[in-house]
């Protein structure tokens, strides 16, 4: 099972609280996780990443095993420690200002 953080406003959005426990189908990647998480809460769709491109989107960051992912193809594989649950995959509220 892998393991999501999400932040609060998406946690309220999914009705969940906590860390969420997915089933990922074959090579564990951002575009499986993000799949399995919208199939699992259809509520999350479009929030997340853009749905006709399906890019990241602006001001969510996405960390693992303490490496900021989000500028990583969403097709290449995480971390072990990731995909064998060690670890979560951190979806975070980015912070912007001056």
């Amino acid at each position: 099972m892998i393991r999501v953080v999400l932040p609060y406003h998406l946690r309220t959005l999914a009705g969940t609280a906590g860390e969420i426990e997915l089933a990922v189908e074959g090579a564990v990647t951002q575009r499986a996780i993000l799949e399995a998480l919208e199939a699992r809460y259809p509520a999350l769709k479009g929030t997340i990443r853009d749905r006709a491109r399906g890019e990241r989107r602006p001001f969510l960051r996405f960390f693992a095993s303490g490496e900021d992912l989000s500028h990583v193809a969403p097709d290449a594989p995480l971390p072990e420690a990731v995909a064998a649950g060690r670890e979560p995959f951190l979806i975070v509220g980015a912070m912007a200002g001056g």
